[in-house]
């Protein structure tokens, strides 16, 4: 049936900030959803708090709301702009929670918005776990044995029927937020605290473990005519009991026989008719006993998912834009197939190759917490590989995880390295197991064995063997002589670097020999279809596996001018979607200027990787010998202008090397520029000739060298490795044992670089300047921000504002000028950042990128001007003055970024901010006011101020004078004021009321007691020093488990309050990012 006419605007929730279960896929499935509606003619209002989007690019929608997703501020939307319609399957569980609290609050009925895509009582079914088993009971499917509770009492009850160990699942909650696995009673009522806390319902479901079972899921589509069609199955290389998100896939499922693959379909499309879903996509998950073959269903996603993305990437098919195209009435046999364009999109995807998807893990970032994964999510990010075997598949995955692999790579053997230290290795599920599992084989461990510890199934171990059985070979007897024996070893995913460590002559000396045999890989299609029709969709992978003689390639590279854009490979902490927005705007905007676009990236998650931003699309590992062969592969015809290494963050900057030495032309600044920027004597020497100012500083190979630099700069002083993103490793040493200490783990993260030195500005106020650059040594200035939490805490954590809120006019133009003064010494061609620090009113430099930064969106979106979009063409030779940059343009209003943390999901973990970074995205505030923009960032973290109860108050000596003015104010708001003995003595002396509460060492009730029992609304502390951080780690903790607002800066304390204040004043407005700018764009 047609689309329909009775609704003529849809309200689209996004996924708001990136937080571990829910990351950039929700960017991907938004944006598509909102570009497939536009084009039916729909005016399509968008709502979503993170600016690092591509759908909040004011083109995307008419109305963008970048706001709080809260249904207070969804209600003030909808009242203004009167939407027909809310699809609320695209912004993963944050839009669909609201979404139900909206219907259920009668917002939706009142202002006459009715729910497509999923109707609230379709949600209500699949994400309540007691509706959604009666629902299975039903139908006849079994799920695992259950109670569901909403007391600890209950809970207790529950545990009587389902033994432990057992599985503890709240409702409606995201990537197994407060979920876990308990073995014991103790921690039984461990997770189910938890979990009563993480749901919005305080329901949880206790379930039989089925740990160890195989996990299975079903990506499946549905339309109102009832044609079910299943885009893709996907296999868990991990067993049961570890969270999807941190499992290796594989799709297809490789090890169902097709009488159980039957039973499964059948299931999956059984539960969407019960559940309801009759215009959209689900993902449906089962677990299989692999002793008797009994099936059970886990649960199900009614909307756009994690593996929905990685589905749509597996087999080319876009679920989020076919589902939003459903929701407005379609069918499936009246949709076109987008990359065969001649089969409807009711024909089943069929793909003749295998897909392994790789989690990837920040741990390092987490001191505390212990690398194991359980049901609860903790990876921040994946890498997808595509090969014509399981084993090359994963060999380049592996190396598409940036995490030093080449591949299956010798690792340290556990313990004494026995067979019993392998066995208890592999039984604890762990981010490397799978290269565990290799090492174990190398051991001599029995397949069985192995098995046996690890769950994974025989199958995936006997093609692990294969690849060990020719390493071995390798070893042993050297490279194969002819084309035909290297193109075997090469289709098993080996890499050149991995053949160069066996055989020990290099990675240049294994490529010399294979360009010599004539061994390249070829580029195949992914075209949905397995080549039963042509393809004129240029979605490639590379594969060395041919069958018979040397196989066809089907890369087929055109005549054009092309240029190439380098990706940032999987999401990591300190390199996240930001860049991945600058990509998509390079193709976009390279694509407007008539340039051939070629995109390469391994991340399945991220706009970026959608078959239709850019005009040719290789799904590679982001390493030398990959990229090259491609590039080698496009140079056959055409023109290849060059390639663009600044917009992908670290990992692309780090192939600047090899593509320079290929004859490969980089766009933008040249290497050498890059060079001076990084090196530490290089920049030195460049600020001197500018006479700017930078922290005393110095550089050390050993620990020895560091102390003494210490002692000459003076502690405290910052330590770091050199050539690294989001400060990994980055410490603040505050005397000669920390140094000690901390300049370890830098030693040991530089490898062969040194380690660097600075002095730490204490109190200082950090700056980031963005700005474009052209060959002729034009500068515009794109953005000033100024941080509220001060120098030292790392800039990708800090909150900022753009304009800065308290510099003075002098300062920021003096800023700008030395911006300038710095892009024109380095030749800068394209975007440069720069981070600042302003101390009693002296500017200091602290550090130079001649990169797209993670800021550039926030940019953007703040002022108007598409810096990403003008940056790639002056790469491509325009100049600044082509493009309408008027400094006069004078915006009226602030925007604040905050950071998000993932600290929910560490419970071990300090949630102090120092120079590493520990967040995981960002929302975004707009309003007239810098108080009104910095509530409505809190809002959108997740922090609710509070408008009256009791504050307390514990803080370092250097700002306990601080301490006074914001005890001060918060009394005039009718606030009780709490300190410890220290900070409450000086309040005092400033003729303040102020109770006293014990310090955790001073003895009970002190102050974590009165935070746990709810008498404390808002807490303030900040410490300096080792020992007084350690000491205060409960009070930070216990604010965090309660959901207090917590701040850890005096500055961010600062904001905090004046934002309490301005809410007190008023309620809080909402205007479409397009109304915010006196441009159009």
């Amino acid at each position: 049936m047609p689309k329909r006419t009775d609704i003529k605007s849809i309200l689209i929730l996004g996924a708001g900030p990136i937080v571990i279960g829910q990351a950039a896929e929700f960017d991907y499935s938004g944006a598509q959803a909102c570009k497939a509606l536009r084009a039916e003619g729909y005016r399509v209002i968008l709502v979503n708090s993170n600016p690092a989007t591509i759908m909040t690019d004011p083109g995307l929608a008419d109305a963008t709301y970048i706001e709080p997703i809260t249904v207070e501020m969804v209600e003030k939307i909808i009242a203004k702009e009167r939407p027909d319609a809310l699809l609320p399957t695209m912004g993963g569980q944050t839009a669909l929670n609201t979404s139900l609290k909206l219907a259920e609050a009668g917002v939706l009925a009142k202002y006459g918005c009715e729910l497509i895509g999923a109707k609230a009582e379709v949600i209500d079914k699949a994400e309540d776990r007691l509706k959604f088993r009666d629902a299975m009971t039903k139908i006849g499917i079994e799920s695992p044995r259950s109670a569901i509770a909403h007391t600890m009492e209950e809970a207790r009850a529950a545990l009587d029927l389902v033994k432990l160990p057992c599985v503890i699942r709240p409702s409606f909650t995201l990537g197994g937020t407060g979920g876990g696995i308990a073995y014991n009673r103790e921690e039984f009522e461990q997770i189910v605290a938890a979990g009563l806390d993480a749901s919005m319902t305080n329901e949880v479901l206790v379930e039989e473990s089925v740990l160890g079972w195989k996990e299975y899921e079903m990506e499946v589509v549905r339309d109102t005519a009832d044609n079910c069609i299943i885009i893709c199955s996907i296999e868990n290389l991990d067993a049961m009991g570890v969270h999807t998100g941190d499992s290796v896939t594989i799709a297809p499922a490789l090890t169902l026989t097709d009488k159980e693959y039957q039973r499964m379909r059948d299931a999956s499309i059984a539960c969407l008719r019960e559940i309801g879903v009759d215009t959209g996509g689900s993902n449906v998950q089962f677990g299989i006993n692999p002793a008797d073959g009994r099936m059970v269903v886990i649960e199900m996603n009614p909307r756009v998912s994690r593996s929905s993305a990685l589905a749509s990437k597996a087999t080319g098919f876009p679920i989020a834009k076919v589902a939003a195209k459903l929701a407005v009435g379609y069918t499936l046999d009246e949709l076109k197939n987008d990359i065969t364009m001649v089969t409807p999109a009711s024909f089943e995807p069929t793909i003749d190759y295998v897909v392994v998807k790789i989690p990837r893990f920040t741990f390092e970032k987490f001191p505390g917490t212990p690398a194991t994964l359980t049901t609860s999510m903790k990876s921040v990010g994946e890498a997808m590989a595509i090969g014509r075997s399981f084993a090359e598949a994963l060999q380049k995955g592996l190396r598409s995880l940036e995490t030093g692999l080449s591949g299956l790579d010798e690792i340290a053997a556990p313990g004494d390295g026995s067979a019993q230290a392998f066995h208890a290795a592999l039984a604890t599920p762990r981010p490397d197991r799978i290269v565990m599992a290799a090492q174990a084989m190398r051991a001599g461990v029995s397949l069985a064995e192995i098995a046996e510890a690890s769950k994974f199934d025989p199958w995936f171990l006997r093609e692990v063997e294969t690849i060990i059985a020719a390493e071995r070979r390798v070893k042993a007897e050297g490279l194969p002589r002819t084309a035909t024996g290297l193109r075997q070893l090469k289709a098993l995913g080996f890499s050149d670097k991995q053949l160069g460590k066996l055989t020990g002559q290099g990675e240049a000396a294994v490529e010399a020999l294979r360009l010599k045999l004539g061994v390249t890989p070829v580029f195949k299609r992914i075209d949905t279809c397995a080549a039963e029709f042509a393809s004129d969709t240029p979605y490639m992978y590379s594969t060395y596996e041919g069958g018979f003689g040397v196989p066809e390639c089907e890369s087929r590279p055109t005549e054009r001018q092309k240029i190439v854009i380098l990706g940032g490979g999987p999401n990591r902490i300190g390199q996240g979607i930001e860049f991945d927005y600058c990509c998509v705007h390079a193709c976009y905007a390279l694509k407007e200027a008539g340039f051939e676009t070629i995109m390469v990236n391994c991340n399945p998650e991220t706009v970026s990787t959608d078959y239709d931003t850019s005009d040719r699309l290789y799904f590679e590992p982001l390493t030398g010998e990959d990229v090259l062969s491609l590039l080698r592969k496009e140079q056959e015809r055409g023109t290849l202008l060059g390639c663009i290494v600044q917009y992908g963050g670290q990992t692309p900057l780090k192939l600047s090397q090899a593509l320079h030495k290929a004859g490969i032309p980089i766009l933008g600044t040249s290497a050498e520029a890059i060079d001076i920027a990084e090196d530490r004597e290089r920049f030195q020497h460049l600020l001197k000739g500018l006479g700017l100012r930078q922290p005393q500083n110095g550089t050390a190979r050993t620990l020895d060298e560091a102390a003494i630099e210490a002692e000459r700069i003076g502690y405290p002083v910052v330590v770091r490795p050199s050539y690294v993103l989001g400060g990994r490793a980055m410490e603040i040493a505050w005397n000669r044992e920390q140094l000690m200490r901390f300049g370890q783990e830098a030693v040991k993260v530089s490898g062969e670089n040194p380690i660097l030195i600075d002095q730490y500005l204490a109190d200082a106020i950090e700056v980031d300047v963005d700005c474009i650059a052209d060959e002729d040594g034009r500068v515009y200035v794109a953005g000033v921000m100024e941080h509220i939490e001060e120098a030292g805490i790392h800039s990708g954590d800090s909150a900022c504002s753009l304009p800065p809120y308290s510099l003075p006019p002098a300062i920021v133009t003096e800023l700008k000028a030395e911006t300038e003064a710095m892009a024109k010494a380095l030749k800068v061609k394209g975007l440069m950042n720069v981070q600042y620090a302003v101390k009693d009113g002296e500017i200091f430099v602290l550090e130079v990128n001649p990169r797209a930064s993670r800021t550039v969106p926030f940019v953007a979106k703040a002022t108007g001007v598409p810096v990403a979009k003008i940056g790639a063409l002056v790469m491509a030779g325009k100049r600044l003055g082509e493009f309408d940059l008027d400094d006069s343009a004078i915006n009226r209003h602030v925007a604040v970024k905050e950071a998000v943390f993932p600290f929910n999901r560490f419970p071990n973990v300090d949630v102090i901010l120092g120079p590493e970074m520990k967040s995981t995205g960002e929302v975004m505030g707009l309003d007239a006011s810098f108080e009104r923009a910095f509530a409505k960032a809190q809002l959108g973290a997740g922090v609710k101020l509070p408008g009256v109860g009791t504050a307390f108050l514990s803080v370092k000596e250097s700002d306990k004078a601080a301490a006074v003015v914001l005890a001060r104010r918060l009394t005039d708001m009718g606030f009780t004021v709490m300190a410890t003995r220290g900070t409450a003595a000086r309040i005092r002396e400033a003729g303040l009321p102020c109770q006293v509460v014990n310090k955790v060492l001073e003895g009970r009730p002190h102050c974590v007691d009165a935070i746990k029992s709810g008498d404390i609304q808002l807490v303030i502390n900040t410490t300096g020093g080792g020992q007084s951080v350690a000491d205060s780690f409960d009070i930070r903790r216990s604010a965090l488990t309660q959901g207090v607002p917590h701040y850890t800066t005096a500055a961010g304390a600062r904001a905090a309050v004046h934002a309490i204040a301005a809410l007190r004043a008023g309620t809080l407005d909402v205007a479409p990012l397009q109304s915010y700018f006196n441009r159009s764009f």
